[in-house]
């Protein structure tokens, strides 16, 4: 995620860093640098001219520049004015006072829309609230089937809607939501028709929806790997039809960013979620101020936290932590660890959460080989409880039977041993002790 532009903002402050004191010359070469990163990651013109000359207003202000940290100064601006335009404050999904609220979500054909619908169910679902799934695409093959079968991998209620003309639909509409309060459920989900393209027949339908449902939120899913087209369109449904929030999908794949840091300044709507995956537990609530710190290379230890707490076992957790203390970690331990963090998301994930500089400040250079988690679990379970405990004891002949129980060369069992070896060494470092305090159990 953000991956290219990540690396070369970072390269900007990095630059700034070497200087031994803010210049006009060495900001003007700095800011240049970074209009290049923002327009390569595909961001809106507009959107970087504004960015750039708010940070060179700020940035050669008189107290920065006489500050005694003018760099570090500097590259709070810059962060600022990047959660700015990322929407500047988390946004909360609008409930209505008086349930039932409706949840209406709009966008192309192909941007995620029902799998979203799923997404924002399980949410909300998790939120202790009672959601209903329904599915108004009538021109799509198989839409209502489709968001079926996500109902029932969740286990929430869907509505089965007739299939009308849309001068039909007010009944229907009316209908939905006449059952939905006298079920008790809450929110309504409600996913829409899309096109390959924006015409004025969606356009009509949509606001025939809307002016009948009145939503509390009118939802735009967005594709975030098609960049600027995604802005586009957003803009076109926010003039035709009004939108309250964005979702942006797929921002796990190789998204050069420009959607994420485009659409709130050109729509005036905030991201309210991000899907970072293709399964239902794969949606994100969006911080702007956390993106901005992983954006530029400052991690977000905050999310890193909360993904701990929902799937961490805490009795395990304050286990790990009395032997992390005492330096009594093993192998097994580690084995745990591996399923643990398995459970959190992929080990790359994880990765890019965590600051880059400090003793992390090489993580960002390793190639994570996920399916080499299997095979270090494969390993440790072919080692006797004696060689799990003391890995000093595992010489040539040990390994090569290890190596032979688990399927794996022995090249893989001193690899498994040697980075064991490094992470212990790591942990024993203060700023690692100190990190790890944050964390549930510890």
């Amino acid at each position: 995620m953000f991956d290219q532009l990540s690396s070369r903002l970072q390269k900007a402050i990095k630059y700034l860093r070497g200087e031994g004191k803010i210049t006009e010359k060495n900001m003007s070469e700095a800011l240049r640098m970074i209009r290049l990163a923002f327009l390569e990651a595909d961001v809106n013109y507009q959107v970087v001219k504004n960015f750039i000359q708010r940070v060179k207003e700020k940035a050669l202000d008189e107290k920065v520049l006489l500050s005694l940290t003018p760099t570090q100064q500097v590259i709070k601006i810059v962060k600022d004015e990047l959660t700015l335009i990322l929407g500047n404050q988390e946004r909360k999904l609008n409930f209505s006072p008086h349930p039932p609220s409706a949840f209406m979500f709009v966008g192309l054909q192909g941007s995620g829309k029902t799998t979203t619908c799923g997404k924002l169910a399980k949410w909300a679902l998790e939120k202790g609230r009672n959601p209903l799934l329904v599915s108004i695409d009538l021109k799509r093959p198989a839409a209502q089937e489709q968001l079926m079968m996500i109902a029932r991998m969740l286990n929430v209620s869907f509505y089965e809607f007739p299939k009308v003309e849309i001068v039909e639909l007010a009944r229907p509409l009316r209908d939905i939501l006449y059952y939905a309060e006298k079920k008790g459920y809450d929110p309504v989900l409600v996913d829409t028709a899309g096109r390959l393209h924006i015409d004025e027949e969606l356009m009509e339908e949509l606001q025939t929806v809307r002016n009948i449902l009145t939503p509390s939120e009118v939802i735009y899913v967005g594709d975030s790997m098609t960049g600027q087209d995604a802005v586009k369109s957003a803009r076109i449904f926010e003039e035709k039809i009004g939108l309250t929030s964005i979702i942006l999908t797929k921002l796990d794949g190789d998204a050069r960013g420009g959607a994420a840091l485009s659409i709130v300044s050109v729509t005036g709507k905030p991201i309210k979620f991000i899907g970072i995956g293709e399964k239902l537990d794969k949606l994100e609530v969006f911080h702007p101020d956390r993106m901005a710190s992983r954006i530029l290379g400052m991690g977000d230890i905050l999310t890193l936290i909360e993904k701990a707490e929902k799937k961490t076992d805490l009795e395990e957790a304050e286990e790990l932590a009395r032997k992390l203390r005492k330096y009594e970690f093993t192998l097994e331990d580690f084995k745990k660890q591996l399923n643990q963090m398995r459970k959190m998301g992929s080990l790359s994930q994880m990765l890019g959460f965590l600051p880059k500089t400090g003793i992390f400040k090489n993580l960002s250079q390793i190639k994570i080989d996920e399916s080499k988690i299997v095979h270090f679990e494969a390993i440790i379970n072919s080692m006797t409880k004696e060689e799990r405990n003391n890995p000093k004891i595992l010489d040539g002949s040990r390994r090569l039977r290890i190596a032979k129980g688990s399927g794996r060369p022995v090249a893989e069992v001193n690899e498994l041993l040697r980075q064991f070896s490094e992470l212990k060494k790591m942990m024993k470092d203060t700023r690692f002790q100190k990190l790890l305090s944050s964390f549930p159990g510890f």
